[in-house]
């Protein structure tokens, strides 16, 4: 049975969110704990119980992706000036070659996002982008849309990313899995939104690269590709390799406990990535003669946009916090059971709508996440909880449109109308979403 007050409640949080985020340009760490509150107190919450949940909120979240976060920015960092990214680029282009050049990008994309933000990898490797242009005469957005599906699919739907990594800890999701499952159904959705949608569109919309300035300068030394490959896959392949070994996958004493138990340790998010950071600082900063000083410097850099995402996170785990204690989970959850309306359905439409309406895809990934855990049952499994990860990041990247920092970003450095940016980067961004959520739909009818 419906309550009336808590459905006026969640839906006045929604509004009173977009409101703030869209309207009045606040900051949205602030207008999700308003949003918050004013779900508490609409729902009849007492004053002093409203704080008490917000602090419950905030602390549950933040004690895992404040680690996470932070470990993975610090990575990237130093992944990023060392040339890392730019070398595996180049290595890339060298073995595909200039004719599948568009297959080489969406994979050092692919690669490249796992550690570092999105914007700072398209940034760094646009120079590679530019270069192929002049040098074949063909469409910038023929090797520009490869890079950026590359990058986009795997920012949204592969830890440690900061997004699914959000959104893994509020829906209590196992990253092993979130991991597996964001693999396969990046795949495709990359392959449609990259290299085929690139090929076609290219056709329509020729755009050429900037004329070379006096000041445009290159790297001369890259660390080896292969060293920047495996440091890359360390935390992936020792979070992976926990889930599976410490799952259902093995059975019962078929794997020493010994052994389970040290990858238990190695396998957890928080040591996997504090073991690529020292790796990554020692083989791509000491030995390749950087400064300890300056290694300091960066990483500590890095902090600054880790910290508005852990903030972020945080406040999408108060507004998930205040639908259970309100009751308004467990409301909607009974609804939405009766009706017949699917959990990956729900999320992704709600990351989908939020995204649309108020352009950040980190805000639409947390405020969906915090509308669809209060919804999980206590019988739902691990890999049912990563598959909702997987719907919420597919809804959260679709349309990007000019309220989205990202729609601007691409504009300009493929250098591109605000028309001709809607016909190429929103339309693969849509792609990518449906693919992604399409992929995910049928994988769940055999999990």
């Amino acid at each position: 049975m419906i309550d009336y007050t808590l459905l006026i409640a969640v839906l006045s949080g929604i509004a009173i969110l977009l409101l703030l985020i869209i309207y009045f340009r606040i900051q949205a760490f602030i207008a999700l704990l308003i949003a918050s509150i004013s779900v508490g107190v609409i729902a009849g919450m007492p004053s002093l119980e409203i704080i008490s949940t917000m602090q419950k909120g905030m602390g549950d979240t933040l004690g895992f992706v404040a680690v996470i976060v932070g470990l993975g920015a610090m990575f990237g960092a130093i992944l990023e000036n060392s040339g890392g990214a730019e070398a595996l680029a180049r290595y890339l282009l060298e073995k595909f070659g200039e004719k599948r050049a568009s297959w080489s990008l969406m994979l050092t994309g692919f690669f490249v996002a796992i550690p570092v933000f999105f914007d700072v990898g398209f940034i760094i490797l646009m120079p590679l982008v530019y270069s192929l242009q002049r040098e074949t005469k063909k469409s910038l957005l023929l090797y520009g849309l490869p890079l950026l599906a590359g990058l986009a699919i795997t920012h949204a739907f592969i830890p440690p990313t900061p997004g699914p990594v959000a959104v893994a800890d509020i829906l209590q999701a196992d990253l092993g899995w979130v991991i597996m499952f964001g693999l396969v159904a990046s795949i495709p959705a990359a392959i449609l939104g990259g290299p085929m949608f690139a090929r076609y569109i290219s056709k329509k919309i020729h755009i050429e690269a900037p004329d070379i300035t006096d000041g445009e300068t290159a790297k001369t030394t890259f660390p080896p590709v292969g060293m920047v490959i495996g440091i890359i896959g360390i935390p992936i392949f020792l979070i992976v390799a926990n889930t599976l070994l410490n799952g259902p996958v093995f059975s019962e004493g078929l794997i020493p406990e010994t052994i389970k138990t040290w990858i238990g340790l190695l396998g957890h998010p928080f040591t996997a990535l504090i073991l690529a950071n020292l790796i990554a600082w020692y083989f791509l900063g000491i030995r390749r003669k950087m400064k300890k000083d300056a290694l300091l410097k960066i990483t500590t850099r890095s902090m600054e946009p880790a910290g508005i995402i852990i903030l972020l996170t945080g406040a999408g785990g108060v507004f998930k916090q205040m639908l259970v204690d309100t009751g308004t989970g467990e409301m909607l959850a009974a609804y939405f059971t009766n009706s017949g309306v699917g959990l990956l359905m729900i999320a992704f439409t709600a990351a989908a709508l939020v995204r649309i309406m108020q352009g950040s895809a980190t805000v639409a990934m947390i405020t969906a996440a915090g509308l669809t855990a209060p919804l999980l049952t206590t019988g739902i499994g691990e890999a049912d909880k990563a598959l909702l990860v997987i719907a919420i990041a597919s809804g959260a990247t679709i349309m990007s449109h000019v309220n989205d920092s990202g729609f601007w970003l691409v504009g300009k450095y493929l250098r591109l109308t605000e028309k001709q940016t809607f016909r190429s980067w929103t339309v693969m961004t849509t792609i990518l979403a449906l693919t992604g959520f399409a992929t995910v739909w049928v994988m769940s009818l055999f999990v």
